[in-house]
Parts: C-alpha cells; sequence; structure tokens
C-alpha cells in the first residue's frame, strides 16, 4: 500500500498538534505522560515534535487526557475552528 504524501497543511497542523500538547504537559516528563497515556515515549516524542502529523485518534484522546487538555482545545488549535 502506498501512502499518499501529507500537504504543506496536514504538516503544519501536525506540528501545531505536538506543540499544543507539549506545552500543556508542562515539567512533567516525557517518560511519566507516555507511561499514562499507554503509549512509547518514542510515540509522544514524535507527535511532540511533528514526526507524526495524523497521530490514531485514541492516541491523541489519551495525551490529552493526562494532559488535561480538552479535546476542544485541540480541535481550535488544529483547526482555527470554534467548537459549537
Amino acid at each position: 500500500m502506498v501512502r499518499v504524501p501529507l500537504t504543506e497543511a496536514e504538516r503544519e497542523r501536525g506540528e501545531r498538534l505536538g506543540a499544543l500538547l507539549r506545552a500543556a504537559r508542562g515539567p512533567r516528563s516525557m517518560a511519566e505522560v507516555a507511561t499514562e497515556a499507554g503509549i512509547s515515549v518514542e510515540t509522544l516524542r514524535k507527535i511532540e515534535t511533528g514526526r507524526i502529523p495524523t497521530p490514531a485518534f485514541f492516541t491523541v484522546v489519551a495525551v490529552a487526557d493526562t494532559v488535561g487538555l480538552p479535546l476542544e482545545a485541540l480541535r481550535e488549535a488544529t483547526t482555527g475552528a470554534a467548537v459549537r
């Protein structure tokens, strides 16, 4: 299966998502957050740096829940759209 290359907008959205999750993590270590979210530290690192610009939904939910970030905030930050 050949994967369609991401657009520049998709890459930028992934970088915004990663930056938001990193900021929400605050002083907590990557290891602590990853363990609590049930993912590997390497997966969290890749998401935070934008190297996984389209992470799985349930992975994002787990990380957001762990760092106390509402999904609405993620949506607004990555799409610019306010939740109605």
